[in-house]
């Protein structure tokens, strides 16, 4: 399989940590992607240009990482990351999609400081965005996110939205949620693909 990534992708970040602990990184090539480069082949595999992108064996293409998570859990076997009993299963999948979420305002803040000059910024818009990721931090802190083995889909995902507020926006969320530093410090040290993964400086 080919996964069309970038090192600095929470969204990658999670397919390689999920393919680490299903014991399928080594059946994974990765291969850089340039989503703002419009001759990269990244958008012929997929029309939206982003990435994650997995190429399976026989050509088939797959994203997102949601998509792709589930295709890795089956490929291992099933019900690994994804847990097949409902009331497990649809908590996990709740969870990847708070975290998601933390994952998806941070990268339109991101995007707002980079793509539009300072004098054009929407101080609303940035608002908004820091609205969803402190209240899904509040509800992550109420109840940390717990650590099966190996962890499911949404706490995978929770240490890698934790991960990029680390690294796009100087870890200041770890203040005012210590019960989250700690389970970030837990999942660290159960999940060695975590460090392993970490985008570089």
């Amino acid at each position: 399989m080919i996964l069309r990534f970038s090192p600095l992708s929470p969204f990658v970040r999670k397919v390689r940590i999920a393919a680490a602990v299903l014991g399928l990184e080594r059946d994974i090539k990765v291969e850089p992607a340039d989503t703002l480069d419009a001759s990269d082949s990244v958008r012929r595999q997929n029309p939206l240009g982003k990435i994650p992108v997995l190429i399976l064996d026989d050509g088939m293409v797959l994203y997102d990482s949601r998509v792709i998570l589930e295709y890795l859990d089956h490929r291992a076997g099933g019900s690994r990351i994804i847990p097949s009993a409902p009331a497990a299963r649809f908590a996990a999948l709740a969870q990847q999609a708070l975290c998601d979420g933390i994952l998806d305002a941070g990268v339109l803040r991101v995007y707002e400081g980079r793509f539009r000059p300072p004098e054009h910024h929407v101080a609303k818009w940035v608002e908004h965005q820091t609205g969803k990721i402190t209240r899904a931090l509040a509800t992550l802190e109420a109840e940390p996110p717990g650590l099966d083995t190996p962890p499911h889909v949404g706490q995978i995902t929770a240490a890698c939205a934790l991960g990029y507020l680390d690294f796009r926006f100087d870890a200041t969320w770890r203040r005012d949620h210590p019960r989250l530093v700690a389970w970030l410090d837990r999942f660290a040290a159960a999940v060695p693909a975590f460090a392993e993964t970490r985008p570089p400086a």
